[in-house]
């Protein structure tokens, strides 16, 4: 005997989408909560850990954001309100913020890039000194004066930096106004000889010692040599005093500056018949 029915079994359209949009909410939660950690972990062997942490979080709002437009979607909302309104504040907010988000954005290149890493000597946009910190939207350096200056990351970005402790040797070029009647070439093999006693001039690439030009004061002769990186700033100033020295034991003089000045002769014939007139 067939037994009565006595109902459907099957839950109504509202209880179906509803248990349908939750599951898709969870499941948004969970995935963006794996996915963010994920991210996190593979940036912090890269980048600091508070960069690493903003850009997890941002990976993981924006996976929760899409499920709950499933979500609501699923329930029969129509989402392209709010994608509407979404995007017209996020214009807003964008023209409003280009600043910020151009620095975020050239910070977090910056951490992918490692173009250079704290304590280590740069020179940005003119600005030179150490390297103090790299944060999410500024790069701040530590003058050699000691005064930290804080640098916007995005002209960071743009601008040409230089790092001279990247390089094992570095060129030292200055320039020596010899007197007028100077012997030059006795002036050339003193400078050469303290060149190559010099602890600190190397001898690849060889030092150089040659005219640059010849005035009517004098001849000026220009000085090249290469030093260790490491050791620039001390082979820098102290080969000029031994050079200065050298030359002064062989009796070559240094040009002093000249400065020459023109007396106007009418102004001064004025000025002698004012004289005249207030004697008589």
């Amino acid at each position: 005997m067939a037994l009565p029915v006595i109902g459907s079994l099957e839950p109504p359209p509202l209880v179906y989408d509803a248990a349908t949009a939750l599951a898709i909410l969870l499941s948004s939660i969970i995935t963006g909560f794996l996915i963010g950690r994920r991210v996190r972990l593979l940036l912090q062997a890269r980048v600091s850990r508070d960069l690493a942490l903003i850009i997890s979080r941002a990976v993981s709002y924006a996976i929760y954001s899409l499920g709950v437009i499933a979500a609501l979607s699923q329930l029969g909302v129509n989402v392209n309100v709010f994608l509407l309104a979404g995007g017209v504040a996020g214009i807003v907010i964008g023209f409003a913020s280009q600043t910020i988000a151009a620095n975020l954005l050239s910070g977090i290149f910056l951490y992918l890039d490692r173009p250079f890493k704290q304590g280590e000597p740069v020179e940005i946009n003119g600005v030179g000194g150490v390297l103090h910190d790299v944060s999410v939207f500024s790069t701040k350096i530590r003058r050699w004066d000691g005064v930290l200056v804080r640098i916007p990351n995005e002209e960071v970005f743009k601008s040409i930096i230089e790092m001279p402790a990247r390089s094992l040797a570095r060129r030292i070029d200055y320039q020596i106004p010899l007197a007028r009647g100077a012997d030059v070439a006795r002036a050339r093999e003193a400078i050469l000889r303290e060149l190559e006693k010099h602890g600190l001039v190397l001898a690849e690439p060889p030092p150089e010692v040659y005219i640059e030009s010849m005035g009517e004061y004098g001849t000026l002769i220009t000085v090249r040599y290469w030093s260790p990186s490491k050791r620039w700033f001390d082979a820098k100033i102290s080969v000029i005093e031994n050079v200065r020295k050298a030359l002064k034991e062989e009796g070559i003089e240094i040009a002093a500056p000249r400065r020459i000045v023109e007396l106007e002769e009418q102004g001064g014939e004025q000025d002698n018949n004012s004289a005249g007139e207030q004697g008589n």
